[in-house]
């Protein structure tokens, strides 16, 4: 009898338990919207899908690497937008880094990797490092890169070109942190993620004045792209992935077109 009337306050314990979770679970979901576990860097709200990127399937990605040890570490992305440029934000870089394209894992020997050194770093001359306003540089390699399956360079978007609205689905990858311990996964890592407005980023409960016409909100990863095109730059956000009211932000590179083309010597069309 003892033994049966345990096992009934057992059970109703355990249900009650997870009435009480639910409930809670519920208000958090009413009061904060659905929070997902990170990927492809602080990837949180908004998020479609997180996965690992088939291999190579990303040829424009690049790793911004640091000497660790007798080896290399990853420390930021970036993209290749010409036979020896690379395209990423003034924030990631400073002195002794090297850059990798090819990459797929970032521990393993591929046969695809090719390593460079920065020959020249052009770091836009109006960055803002309170809020990373401007937040755009490029990289001239030491020599052009071998083009192949696993290394091309990526279009992006240039000035009088369409931008993503409000709730649009865009693209981001990269080897960013994957949860709020600052793990990194090993392999690149993508994800599709919306839009948010620049109005509710503009708000103080989220950037307030830190957040500028030069910047679209999103989630953080690498390049953002819309319709295969690149047209942000993974810039700043959330200090923890999955941040509630911190989406990642990029900046918009379309608003650079002329800097950019001043740098890299592209003569605009007639």
């Amino acid at each position: 009898m003892w033994i049966n009337l345990y096992l009934v306050y057992k059970n109703a314990t355990n249900i009650l338990l997870f009435a009480i979770f639910t409930i809670l679970r519920y208000f958090f979901y009413i009061f904060f919207g659905p929070v997902h576990n990170c990927s492809a860097s602080c990837l949180f709200w908004g998020i479609i899908g997180g996965r690992e990127a088939a291999a190579h399937s990303r040829p424009y990605m690049a790793s911004i690497q640091v000497a660790e040890g007798d080896g290399m570490k990853h420390e930021c992305g970036g993209f290749v937008v010409a036979d020896q440029w690379v395209m990423t934000a003034v924030h990631c870089l400073a002195n002794g880094r090297k850059v990798v394209l090819g990459v797929h894992s970032l521990s393993q020997a591929e046969d695809t990797k090719q390593i460079f050194d920065i020959m020249e770093l052009h770091n836009h001359p109006q960055f803002n490092p309170d809020n990373y306003d401007n937040d755009i540089t490029l990289i001239k390699l030491d020599r052009p890169f071998n083009a192949s399956e696993a290394v091309k360079a990526v279009a992006f978007l240039r000035a009088g070109g369409v931008n993503p609205d409000t709730d649009a689905e865009v693209e981001t990858a990269g080897w960013g942190s994957v949860d709020n311990l600052g793990s990194r996964p090993d392999t690149l890592k993508e994800a599709v993620i919306r839009v948010v407005s620049s109005n509710r980023c503009g708000r103080s409960d989220y950037f307030g004045r830190k957040f500028t016409d030069n910047m679209i909100c999103g989630d953080s990863g690498g390049p953002l792209l819309y319709n295969g095109v690149v047209v942000g730059i993974t810039s700043n956000g959330g200090k923890k992935c999955g941040q509630i009211k911190k989406p990642g932000i990029y900046t918009i590179i379309s608003h650079y077109t002329e800097w950019i083309d001043g740098v890299m010597g592209i003569q605009p069309d007639a």
